[in-house]
């Protein structure tokens, strides 16, 4: 393969980016075109044929696991490669059920990353060491063992949040803006608002209501 041409699938236009200047970076992959939610991402693959498939878990329209699944039936030649936040077991075995090539934290390094995506478009298997043991637990001699995905317990965490994210998502519940968090943390705005963007993105909320409901969910008020 000279070279891989890669679709991105992504909710968040400043991870698309990040990921976008990543590759640009390296010989031998294209970026050639992304979406912003499920729907447009099976739209983008049945018109570009893209060798991989770099996509998220939580989209609008279809979730990243369901646009695997849709891949795996309809278009085999496609890689997926699922980036995400998130190595709870329910993702990480419905993702390979589904049909996911690779399954990638999105706290990977670049080696770890790029690594993966060579594996992935020259048809092997990629699959971080954090979700190992999982796969063991569930996948016995390359065969699925189904079973009904664990629910959960609400303080049982699904991410975990810096000294810094935390200071800022009490700051945040408190009504403070971003300059008041900067002026409070004696930090740059600009800094404050890339803080905040991460935690929103997190723990996967769009607005203040969503962010207080998640942080009484879990506690962490």
């Amino acid at each position: 393969m000279d070279v891989i041409k890669v679709v991105l699938a992504d909710d968040h236009a400043l991870v698309r980016d990040g990921i976008k200047a990543l590759l640009e970076d390296q010989n031998g992959v294209e970026v050639i075109d992304e979406a912003s939610d499920g729907k447009e991402a099976l739209e983008v693959i049945a018109k570009n044929k893209p060798d991989v498939l770099i996509v998220d878990i939580r989209m609008p329209e279809m979730n990243g696991i369901e646009v695997v699944k849709e891949i795996t039936e309809k278009h085999k030649e496609v890689k997926t490669l699922v980036l995400s936040m998130h190595d709870s077991e329910e993702y990480v075995v419905q993702s390979i059920q589904a049909g996911a090539d690779g399954y990638l934290l999105k706290g990977a390094s670049k080696d770890e990353f790029l690594k993966a995506l060579n594996n992935v478009a020259s048809g092997g298997k990629y699959f971080t060491g954090d979700v190992s043991e999982i796969i063991m637990n569930n996948f016995v001699n390359g065969t699925p063992v189904v079973s009904t995905p664990k629910k959960q317990e609400p303080e049982a965490l699904p991410f975990k949040l810096t000294k810094r994210e935390k200071q800022i998502l009490s700051l945040v519940l408190e009504l403070k803006n971003n300059k008041d968090i900067a002026e409070e943390l004696q930090i740059s705005k600009r800094t404050a608002e890339v803080h905040r963007f991460n935690l929103m993105k997190k723990l996967e909320v769009s607005n203040l209501k969503e962010l207080t409901d998640k942080a009484k969910q879990y506690k962490l008020t």
